[in-house]
């Protein structure tokens, strides 16, 4: 049996708490996933999947639900240490008959907006290399995306981020950021 989703949808969270399993339920809760069994994914968007709405998407999801997601997670006890997880996603020009690729990225030090750029980067190299678009890896994200667009064979990148800062106290803080499958 094979299950191909036909919908997708971003999410993101954060959790605080003095337990780290607590601190990454909630994280969960924030993201409106929770309720869902969650089992992760690689990095494939899959032909002719549709991207929707986090609104429409939840509404979708049903309590003990076998979901498959892409997610990207980070945590910290460090007092304001800057935490970031971030989800990439680059599209095919022709998503019905191509794949796409999804990408995790977790760091530490951080801006939201610098490391969703980074996986919507990656997720995009991965597409360029499969699609054989030819590219300098050392040039500047800024100068490959135009490259990559230009090649007429890449339609959208996009990202999904969430950051924070350690709790001043110690308590762990967890971030989290998914691209969630739906059938």
């Amino acid at each position: 049996m094979s299950i191909i989703p036909t919908k997708m949808f971003f999410t993101k969270g954060v959790g605080v708490h003095k337990d780290r399993l607590i601190s990454f339920e909630l994280a969960l809760r924030d993201a409106g996933i929770e309720k869902c069994n969650l089992v992760c994914v690689s990095s494939i968007f899959p032909p002719g999947c549709k991207i929707i709405s986090r609104e429409e998407g939840l509404k979708l999801l049903k309590p003990g639900q076998i979901t498959y997601v892409v997610m990207a997670r980070n945590e910290t006890n460090e007092p304001n240490r800057l935490i970031a997880a971030a989800v990439g996603l680059a599209l095919p020009k022709d998503n019905n008959n191509g794949y796409g690729y999804l990408s995790e990225y977790h760091s530490f030090g951080e801006t939201a907006k610098k490391a969703g750029e980074y996986a919507e980067d990656l997720a995009a190299t991965m597409l360029a290399t499969s699609l054989g678009i030819e590219f300098d890896p050392e040039k500047a994200w800024d100068e490959r995306k135009k490259v990559y667009k230009a090649s007429g064979k890449i339609f959208r990148t996009m990202h999904i981020c969430q950051s924070a800062e350690g709790h001043k106290d110690g308590l762990w803080t967890t971030v989290i950021a998914a691209a969630v499958f739906l059938p």
